[in-house]
């Protein structure tokens, strides 16, 4: 009787799988077999297939073969613990970054170093040299235009020079910011994570904090800009105001500039004639002849197609985005095909002027050097005309700006050549360099 029933046992704390052609699964079932000895063991229940016929006894174990965590880690863990906090979920008209929810130990807040790079990567250094170029290049031109004979290192107004690269790097700044915020407002490039700047977006800077010295860095330019404009006429100061309309309504408002297509034609007339020639007019102190100021007009189309291009390969880049948060953009309405077609017209168009500039008998001929940019210029329309990825033209968008900067900087080192050739028999010999 004790051998049938230790056998029954036996079978109920014993699992036997036989195959069968129904997919079962078995449900577990403990079965203590004594009440001294803790055992778990699994039993299907009836008309069910078994899984495992192991049996596991806990006094099996022994306590060396058990995990542990050092006293000194828990105590530790439990000190970094963070904070919860706990804050309301209703809606608000005003808009503003919650605080976060569990508060981040005191050893990751940023030093004033790191904050300091976060607001450098944001007010995003490489279209800083956008607006640079022209600002070099019309007060270049206007340094040139006084080099005589009898003055064969002309006038320069280093002031005057070094005020205008102030005002345009402040307008750039603080349109920048401008366009971080209100693409925060209007759900833009959310999802992009390509997109420059983002100090809203990551969480970094609060919305109003960007705005707010957006604001305060197109104030900045307004104001030494006035002061340049008593120099510079009254055609600079229309050129000024132009200037601080576009940095803040092409990304401000429902209808910005950038929301309704006409991002394109903005870059053109802001980093083309209009920085150039207020430059020049600045550094000319507001004289300036028709041949002259044509001529200006002629050399600051060059860059304000190079920089049309880089903008729209932005634009192209972000497409999808655009069209998720119902932004207008000229490459969106034109698509892929016809975006890369006026991608090359402008390139190329870049290239078509100086060579027409350079090549009439009398030209400046050195201008002509810009010409050593083509790997460069093959680099960025080979990257735009082989994939349609973010990421690619992402690249190619870095290469548009490269390509710019250096287009750029080699037609300024030409136009100086150019100008101090004629002279050179009249510089006193001691003050040249060989």
């Amino acid at each position: 009787m004790q051998s049938k029933d230790s056998t029954s046992e036996e079978k109920d704390n014993t699992m036997t799988a036989s195959p069968t052609r129904e997919k079962v699964s078995p449900s577990p079932k403990i079965v203590s077999s004594n009440p001294d000895e803790d055992t778990i063991a699994f039993s299907p229940l009836k008309g069910k297939a078994p899984a495992n016929s192991r049996i596991v006894t806990a006094a099996s174990v022994q306590a060396e073969d058990v995990p542990t965590i050092p006293l000194g880690s828990l105590q530790t863990i439990s000190a970094l613990e963070p904070e919860v906090a706990v804050r309301s979920v209703a809606t608000t008209r005003s808009v503003q970054l919650p605080p976060p929810l569990v508060a981040p130990p005191i050893e990751y807040h940023r030093t004033p170093i790191e904050w300091l790079q976060v607001w450098w990567d944001g007010i995003r250094p490489p279209y800083l040299l956008l607006p640079l170029m022209p600002a070099l290049l019309g007060s270049i031109l206007a340094w040139t235009h006084t080099i005589t004979p009898n003055t064969p290192f002309g006038h320069f107004r280093l002031l005057h020079f070094l005020a205008t690269l102030c005002v345009v790097v402040a307008l750039q700044i603080g349109a920048n910011l401008v366009n971080d915020y209100y693409d925060y407002i209007r759900n833009v490039d959310i999802s992009n994570p390509l997109g420059p700047g983002g100090l809203i977006q990551q969480g970094l800077i609060k919305p109003s904090n960007v705005l707010g010295l957006g604001l305060i860095m197109l104030a900045i330019g307004a104001i030494i800009g006035i002061v340049l404009a008593f120099t510079g006429g009254l055609l600079a100061l229309l050129f000024g105001i132009f200037g601080l309309f576009c940095a803040f309504f092409y990304s401000a408002t429902a209808r910005s500039l950038s929301s309704i297509a006409l991002g394109e034609l903005a870059a053109f007339c802001i980093y083309g004639p209009l920085i150039t020639l207020g430059a020049y007019l600045v550094q000319a102190g507001g004289h300036t002849t028709n041949s002259s100021f044509l001529s200006v007009l002629l050399y600051s189309i060059p860059l304000g197609l190079l920089a049309t291009a880089s903008i729209h390969v932005n634009n192209m880049r972000d497409i999808e985005s655009d069209l998720q948060a119902e932004k207008r953009t000229l490459a969106g309405i034109l698509g892929f095909r016809l975006s890369r077609a006026l991608y090359l017209l402008l390139l190329l168009g870049a290239y078509a002027i100086i060579t027409a500039l350079g090549l009439p008998h009398g030209a400046p001929h050195l201008v002509l050097i810009t010409w050593w940019t083509l790997p460069t210029l093959l680099v960025a329309i080979t990257g735009v005309f082989r994939t349609d990825m973010p990421s690619s033209l992402h690249v190619s968008m870095q290469v548009a700006l490269k390509l710019s900067t250096y287009f750029a900087l080699l037609l300024i080192i030409a136009l100086i050549v150019s100008a101090l050739i004629p002279v050179l028999p009249h510089i006193p010999t001691h003050l040249l360099p060989f």
